[in-house]
């Protein structure tokens, strides 16, 4: 028999609800959405699900989830198992959660910390302007706003959505270490301009700008702004990009960022992006290029390996300057992947050694490219630049 998966957002039910409902033979679901159940059916609190999965085949059986459980909910765990559930959806929670603040939300990417990592959904909170967070024990406003520590951002808590305790709360990131509802959502906002009431900007695509972003990457170097040259060159930067793989959910170290071209391609890709630089007037030139190309870096101002201490984990770190001490930091930092780019010849054989050594699977490639140049008359010929070493390290 087919189970009927029924969604609750605090409304009265529709009609095939209410008739999927009064036949059951058997109703599962959280306490909470088993007060609405009839009497006279079995009755199957869920807890981990798979147990009792087998008590619903079978039989007249109904589910009862919160919002729409076809969006991060139980219809994919019963369709994975073998069922193919007739689905009633309610509101969502995110949907509620827009609707009582009168925002449009096409704009707003959505990720869950559910069961899931928490790190991956604040890694998106640090790079996007809106993101909705779908939370759980142990990954709710606290754990998000403790980890969003650097990052300016505000949150809108939304606690029990269509029941009698619902509740929305603004409040900084900084200032949400206090308690709250285990289920709730989390709309984190770039601070200030992105606020609840904020118009977003007309879009196209659900969540955003798809990516990779229109123009594509590895940029002219004159798409940044930069101290006499000190730029890494857009054809190291295509290898470099491609061995750091920045997508949503990680976070990547540009270390001795200069003019934080790396890092703003990154995220460009939707990485989460620490900037590390020694220099005021680099670190300056990071920010602004950030600006330029509408994203979000966060900038460290500070001399490496000293200023990586204390800074989140990881998963991918770029190493554009700085000695060997540098580079050792950066591969005791936790990350999957680290990439470094040298000039000298003496560091390379080092470079690789002391990567090897900290557990990494090291190649690397010489890249040494030629540019058209223009010569009289309308003519062009090939200007060489300089010579490139590209290690990289995968765990």
């Amino acid at each position: 028999m087919t189970i009927t998966v029924i969604g609750l957002d605090g409304g009265p039910l529709p009609p095939a609800a209410a008739e999927a409902l009064a036949g059951a033979e058997v109703i599962a679901g959280g306490r909470r959405h088993l007060a609405i159940a009839p009497a006279g059916a079995e009755q199957i609190v869920l807890g981990p699900v798979e147990p009792a999965l087998g008590k619903l085949a079978g039989r007249r059986a109904v589910v009862l989830a919160s919002g729409d459980p076809g969006f991060f909910g139980i219809v994919r765990l019963l369709r994975e198992h073998g069922h193919e559930p007739v689905v009633l959806p309610a509101v969502s929670s995110v949907q509620a959660m827009f609707a009582r603040l009168g925002r449009s939300w096409d704009d707003v990417a959505v990720v869950s910390a559910h069961g899931r990592d928490l790190r991956r959904a604040v890694n998106v909170c640090r790079a996007r302007a809106a993101t909705a967070v779908l939370t759980g024990p142990g990954a709710g406003p606290a754990e998000i706003g403790a980890a969003l520590h650097g990052w300016p951002r505000t949150l809108v808590v939304a606690e029990q959505l269509g029941a009698a305790g619902e509740r929305l709360t603004t409040v900084d990131a900084s200032a949400a270490g206090r308690d709250w509802d285990p289920l709730s959502v989390v709309l984190c906002l770039r601070a200030p301009a992105f606020g609840p009431l904020a118009v977003p900007p007309r879009g196209w695509c659900a969540g955003g700008e798809p990516l990779p972003p229109a123009g594509g990457w590895a940029l002219p170097d004159d798409a940044f702004e930069h101290r006499g040259g000190m730029v890494t060159k857009a054809e190291v930067r295509a290898v470099v990009l491609a061995r750091l793989a920045p997508r949503p959910g990680t976070l990547v170290w540009d270390v001795g960022a200069g003019s934080g071209s790396v890092g703003v391609e990154c995220a460009r890709l939707g990485s989460a992006v620490l900037a590390v630089e020694r220099r005021p007037d680099d670190t300056a030139r990071i920010a602004a290029n950030a600006a330029a190309h509408d994203v979000e870096v966060r900038v460290v101002e500070g001399v490496a390996p000293g200023a990586l201490v204390g800074l989140p984990t990881p998963d991918a770190v770029f190493v554009g300057g700085g000695g060997l001490d540098v580079l050792a930091a950066a591969a005791a930092a936790g990350a999957e992947r680290v990439v470094v780019s040298l000039a000298a010849l003496d560091r390379i054989g080092q470079a690789r050694t002391l990567l090897v050594e900290a557990g990494y699977e090291v190649d690397g490639v010489q890249l040494a490219a030629s540019r058209f140049a223009p010569l009289p008359g309308g003519a062009v010929r090939l200007a060489a630049t300089n010579p490139i070493t590209i290690l990289w390290g995968t765990r």
